[in-house]
């Protein structure tokens, strides 16, 4: 990919440039609970949003996208948004870090990438997460810390993307450590790295291929059912809420509201027991709490759909040690931990089973725990 890359900047605007990568992400456990201030347990993955950027010496940035075939140049002033919502998303950085006082002039760029799209993996935050640490690099001698760095994203998609989500994602992308995943306090951004290379077993994502657009969906309206219950606990957030206090309010709030925050409870707790038991090599109990969330996710939150319920029926039936929905919902994937002697049946059963019904096979995507936003050298 980089190659191909270098080779349109190049016959495009007549130079080189430099090259960053940042990761799309997939998160073992902890659905929806980054923006009710609980835990999350991400990590990078190895499919990646690459750009080749180049300083051009004007106050304009020029940008292809290889993959939709698409141009946009824009400046860099809040009235200089462009229309198109994917280079919004570049836009945004370059205004989130002007907003917070730090330099962005014009450049050139050409990227691309191979994280999918749609499928829950988080390609948006991984476009972010490479431009904000680019132009971190480029322009500002890396004088902005990590932290602000994922923040900008999720700056970029409260302010200009229309997705008031939460800082996992840019997070992930950011701070992503090869073979680790991350228990991530998304209230006070305290984190801990956790290896994860479990012997005798694979991490597969079954992408159902119905895609979902999180901008103007229910994913805007889950989050203020929580905030709606948190206001009436007098809370900040489901942080600190407990099924008794929940229980204490159940005649004040919606049926809905309720069980949208019984799940957001549940799964605060979970991704601690998670924690616990790759700490005890215990992957039975990581994969009894991965069925508990989807079953959540799928009944209370109601993110999911019937081909991503389908997929986990057939986990089940294969015996497969744990599978859920992964990310905001509303189609994209399901991420499956599998016993390596059970993996081939499964994949050979979710395929023929799924096509007999949907029309198509689920598409499989092996996934190995990587780096996060980085520079990518020779």
């Amino acid at each position: 990919m980089k190659e191909k890359i270098q080779e349109q900047f190049k016959q495009r605007f007549g130079t080189d440039g430099v090259v960053y990568a940042s990761a799309g992400r997939i998160n073992l456990i902890g659905e929806h609970t980054d923006y009710n201030g609980g835990f999350v347990f991400p990590g990078a993955i190895d499919k990646y949003i690459m750009a080749v950027i180049n300083i051009n010496g004007t106050d304009k940035v020029r940008v292809y996208s290889m993959d939709m075939d698409a141009y946009c140049e824009f400046g860099l002033k809040e009235e200089d948004a462009p229309q198109e919502q994917w280079a919004r998303y570049i836009f945004g950085v370059c205004r989130e870090i002007i907003k917070r006082g730090g330099t962005v002039n014009g450049f050139d760029t050409v990227f691309a990438g191979n994280v999918p799209l749609g499928a829950g993996l988080s390609s948006s935050a991984a476009l972010e997460s490479c431009f904000a640490f680019a132009l971190n690099d480029l322009f500002n001698e890396n004088k902005i810390d990590k932290f602000e760095l994922a923040k900008i994203g999720q700056s970029t998609e409260h302010n200009y993307c229309g997705v008031n989500c939460g800082i996992m994602d840019q997070f992930a992308s950011v701070f992503g450590k090869k073979d680790c995943l991350m228990r991530l306090d998304c209230r006070s951004l305290e984190h801990a790295y956790f290896p994860f290379h479990p012997e005798g077993y694979k991490l597969v994502l079954l992408n159902s291929k119905i895609k979902h657009e999180l901008v103007d969906s229910p994913y805007n309206k889950r989050r203020e059912s929580c905030e709606r219950v948190a206001a009436t606990l007098g809370l900040d957030t489901l942080r600190d809420a407990s099924y008794t206090m929940l229980a204490d309010v159940r005649d004040k709030v919606s049926d809905e509201d309720y069980r949208r925050a019984r799940f957001v409870i549940g799964e605060k707790q979970r991704v601690l027991d998670v924690c616990d038991a790759l700490e005890r090599g215990d992957y039975e109990t990581v994969g009894r709490c991965m069925y508990e969330t989807h079953d959540g996710l799928s009944r209370d939150y109601e993110v999911s759909c019937e081909e991503l319920d389908y997929l986990n029926d057939v986990a089940r039936e294969c015996g497969v040690t744990g599978s859920r929905i992964m990310g905001g919902g509303f189609g994209g994937c399901t991420i499956n931990l599998v016993k390596e002697d059970r993996y081939d049946n499964f994949i050979a059963t979710a395929k023929e089973k799924f096509n007999a019904k949907y029309g198509h096979e689920p598409e499989v995507i092996n996934v190995i725990i990587s780096d996060g936003a980085h520079k990518v050298i020779d």
